[in-house]
């Protein structure tokens, strides 16, 4: 990963976007007094940064029927199968976020299902298989925070701006 360095306009743009991902750019230009064409180079430029990530429509997994929301602590029974049991997990949907991790578990993932016993199927026919030596399961009753990530402050210097550095991921 690399440095991007961004400057206010990036930290404006930045902040627009994130609280409403389907602002036109022309309403972005007119709030940063700049061109929509401006706003374009930027966001071209912050996506080919890696600083966005593209942009997506949230789905509300109640709504559509999943009703059970749960974290499960995985134990793998042999932790170099890290990126086999990664590579199988992508093939199961009801899993939507895996993450390496330090602690108890050798990895952490998120997990949703219709109801209990749809999940305790996906535990038992899905994920025992991989390979795991236990499990352990956290039920979420309620999600009480879901935001994006704070955009970094930049400093802004007297008559000028001053621009901040943001790690990126580099091209290959």
């Amino acid at each position: 990963m690399g440095i991007a360095n961004l400057d206010a306009l990036d930290e404006q743009i930045l902040k627009l976007i994130a609280d409403n991902a389907r602002i036109p750019f022309l309403e972005v230009a007119r709030a940063c007094h700049v061109s929509g064409a401006a706003i374009h180079q930027r966001i071209q430029k912050l996506t080919r940064l890696g600083v966005l990530k593209g942009s997506q429509y949230v789905l509300d997994p109640e709504r559509i029927g999943y009703e059970t929301c749960a974290y499960v602590g995985l134990f793998l029974k042999d932790p170099s199968d890290f990126d086999r049991v990664v590579a199988e997990l992508w093939n199961i949907p009801e899993v939507v976020e895996c993450h390496y991790t330090t602690g108890d578990y050798d990895m952490f993932i998120k997990i949703y299902a219709r109801n209990n016993h749809h999940m305790l199927s996906i535990i038992h026919d899905k994920l025992q298989p991989l390979g795991l030596q236990r499990s352990e399961t956290i039920i979420s009753f309620h999600e009480a925070i879901n935001r994006q990530m704070p955009i970094p402050e930049i400093k802004h210097k007297k008559g000028g701006t001053e621009n901040m550095d943001v790690e990126v991921e580099e091209e290959e």
